[in-house]
């Protein structure tokens, strides 16, 4: 018995029937669920200390103010920020590369220069660079993948260049279940002077992160996909880059000092967070992060680990499935997209539906990579901490079944 044997338990949205069958809840590379500790603290936040921060001078002010760079702190030990000055409270991570995108990216783009992605990449990782190159006169390319799904360091090698400025790759993809060597990227973008960027909206919830280690210049993720409430984010970036680079909106909060002629910015982090931020969501993220904590990352890892041993196999026996990313289950995160022959992915979801298991269907904003894959679209089955070998079995018996209903080839046994 282990500590995950009770964690579906924190969980009491998990508690339920979905057209009358128990909940499998496998879409978490969308959004993940949220356990009793963040429910609980965004309802004490909200009845006991809300307030507007930095602003005041009240006690409710000063409450929340400590409380909202408290989660801050918490981001940075999370990812092993070198300060907390370097986290800088986002509305998600597609907020957080538009962020880069639209400050360092238009100051330091010219004409002739590159911009270095992945095929893998979401849309959020993608089309932010291909529109800055495109009005920049400047190139976009694609690092490929390998025969077996993996991004192809030879490829990267080739595609990265002297003229290479910026590189943007995702830490673990949201189709392929791949996990990018981000630590080698990285370290080959420094070597021809380019800064690297890390999407870490499908790494952060599930892995480890060090991003000193790491040596990434930005590393941007959500906190709706680690159990924090929607609408917060995180952008980190070196304290070197973030006090070069220009403010990514104007208001309130990011000033230093104001006249009729001219402005003087905050220091970093404040001066990329104007406005009024999601104070609740802030915290809620902190305490999400103090729910990951008392589990451990390298438990969370180990765990996905033990499912996905499981499920691959199994899932690749089943006539007319095809499994897209790589067929080592020790190369794949929780993220598993596939297709059953014959049937449209949105009918094989509805299917799923009908029996409680909730997976996504789609081009999963990766439609380039679709393209490469040779298809409009998936299902996808992505797992978490609270998933276990149940979900896994009511997945693939619910398969079976599609399988039977519509008449689609015979299930192999072994």
């Amino acid at each position: 018995m282990t500590e995950f044997d009770d964690v579906r338990a924190d969980f009491p949205i998990l508690d339920q029937k979905v057209n009358g069958e128990r909940l499998a809840y496998l879409d978490n590379a969308a959004t993940a669920q949220r356990p009793q500790p963040v429910l609980d603290e965004l309802i004490r936040f909200y009845q006991n200390d809300n307030a507007n921060v930095h602003r005041g001078v009240h006690t409710l002010a000063n409450r929340a103010t400590s409380e909202y760079e408290d989660a801050r702190r918490k981001v940075q030990h999370f990812i092993n920020a070198s300060q907390p000055e370097e986290v800088i409270f986002t509305k998600g991570t597609t907020d957080g590369l538009n962020l880069v995108c639209s400050t360092y990216g238009e100051e330091h783009i010219h004409a002739g220069d590159e911009i270095v992605v992945s095929i893998a990449e979401h849309h959020s990782n993608l089309v932010p660079w291909q529109q800055l190159a495109i009005k920049k006169h400047a190139t976009l390319k694609f690092i490929e993948l390998t025969k077996d799904g993996q991004l192809d360091m030879e490829d990267a090698k080739k595609k990265i260049t002297d003229k290479t400025k910026i590189v943007s790759v995702t830490h673990a993809s949201n189709v392929l279940g791949i996990i990018t060597p981000l630590k080698e990227l990285a370290a080959l973008a420094h070597e021809h002077g380019a800064i690297f960027i890390g999407d870490g909206a499908q790494a952060a919830p599930h892995l480890k992160v060090d991003v000193q280690d790491l040596d990434v210049d930005f590393y941007a993720f959500s906190g709706h996909k680690m159990m924090s409430p929607m609408g917060i984010g995180v952008l980190y970036g070196k304290r070197k880059l973030l006090d070069e680079m220009e403010p990514y909106q104007y208001g309130g909060e990011m000033i230093s000092d104001v006249s009729r002629e001219r402005t003087i910015f905050a220091e970093p982090p404040y001066k990329f967070e104007a406005g009024t931020q999601n104070v609740a969501g802030a915290i809620g993220l902190g305490k999400a992060i103090d729910y990951l904590n008392k589990l451990g990352m390298d438990k969370v890892q180990a765990h996905e680990q033990k499912i996905i041993d499981y499920l691959l196999p199994k899932l690749e026996a089943i006539d007319h499935v095809t499994v897209y990313g790589p067929q080592d289950p020790a190369k794949h995160s929780g993220v598993v997209a596939f297709n059953l022959d014959g049937l449209h992915p949105h009918d094989l979801a509805t299917a799923l539906d009908m029996d409680g298991v909730a997976v996504r269907a789609g081009h999963h904003c990766a439609e380039p990579l679709m393209k490469d894959l040779g298809v409009t679209a998936t299902a996808r089955a992505s797992f978490y901490l609270y998933n276990n070998m149940e979900d896994a079995d009511q997945l693939l018996d619910s398969i079976k079944d599609a399988k039977e209903f519509f008449k689609i080839g015979t299930v192999k046994t072994k």
